[in-house]
């Protein structure tokens, strides 16, 4: 499998078919953008910007996932969605375990948590029947950029076993600067935008992990990390050396959707 970062922008991609980015995401098929010939995955770890804790955590389902409608002043038909996906006990301790070998731990594991809208807006539209089995690993707000990609970078050994690590976040998010509906996104948002992916494109993995150093505008278009963190996770996880594709970009005034693939390099 490889590993992917997903702008999920706005809770409305569910339902509004007037985003540009919710057609790649219904579009979304293995065969053609998730790996080449690879099957279906037999089970979605989400590292989504929506779950943060101090510590690693990963949520424990036994049954389906609850839906967490973790969004205000949106439309009421979106608070009647649910995406009621198997959970994936065994993945969340398979994940919870290499973490803690790895010196991440303690990792604490949730038995209660549904899936947030990082997780599920984006799988509503890639795999609607709801019939694989998901889990999320949360992130640390309080860690840096390159602790994540070492998160990832323990994780690899998932993509071996039919696992689909996905991280879901923004390639910009400053919700107090969104820009007006329509007209081009701001020039803080456009160059940050294309630096992120001239340096994933370029192998450039320290200047991403030290993203809030060497880009342009990185407070600006980040004023939080939690909506890259994922993709350092993703990073990450497709191993060093893994190759970088632009899979989509599409704007919202200053969100961008702007959506990578990391392929592992063969050796």
């Amino acid at each position: 499998m490889d590993t992917f970062f997903l702008s999920h922008g706005s809770p409305a991609l569910s339902i509004d078919d007037t985003i540009p980015a919710r057609d790649f995401f219904k579009s979304w098929l293995p065969a053609r953008v998730a790996g080449g010939d690879q099957a279906a995955p037999r089970a979605i770890l989400v590292v989504s910007a929506h779950w943060e804790t101090a510590a690693p955590a990963v949520s424990v389902v036994a049954g389906r996932n609850g839906t967490i409608h973790d969004f205000y002043g949106f439309p009421e038909a979106m608070y009647q969605l649910k995406y009621p996906a198997p959970g994936a006990p065994e993945l969340a301790r398979r994940t919870k375990a290499l973490l803690e070998q790895a010196g991440f731990g303690p990792v604490a594991e949730d038995h209660g948590r549904g899936l947030d809208h990082g997780a599920w807006v984006p799988l509503v539209l890639m795999y609607p029947a709801a019939d694989i089995p998901v889990c999320q690993l949360s992130v640390q707000t309080e860690r840096d950029a390159a602790h994540h990609y070492g998160v990832g970078l323990t994780l690899a050994p998932l993509r071996e076993e039919g696992v689909l690590v996905l991280g879901s976040g923004s390639a910009t998010h400053n919700l107090r600067r969104r820009g007006v509906l329509g007209a081009p996104p701001p020039e803080w948002a456009a160059e940050f935008d294309a630096w992120l992916e001239d340096a994933l494109l370029g192998g450039r993995r320290e200047d991403v992990t030290r993203y809030e150093e060497t880009a342009p505008h990185a407070r600006t278009a980040h004023p939080r990390p939690e909506h890259l963190y994922p993709l350092h996770v993703a990073l990450g996880a497709a191993g060093d050396g893994a190759r970088a594709e632009l899979i989509h970009r599409s704007w919202t005034a200053s969100l961008s959707y702007a959506s990578y693939r990391f392929t592992t390099t063969k050796k």
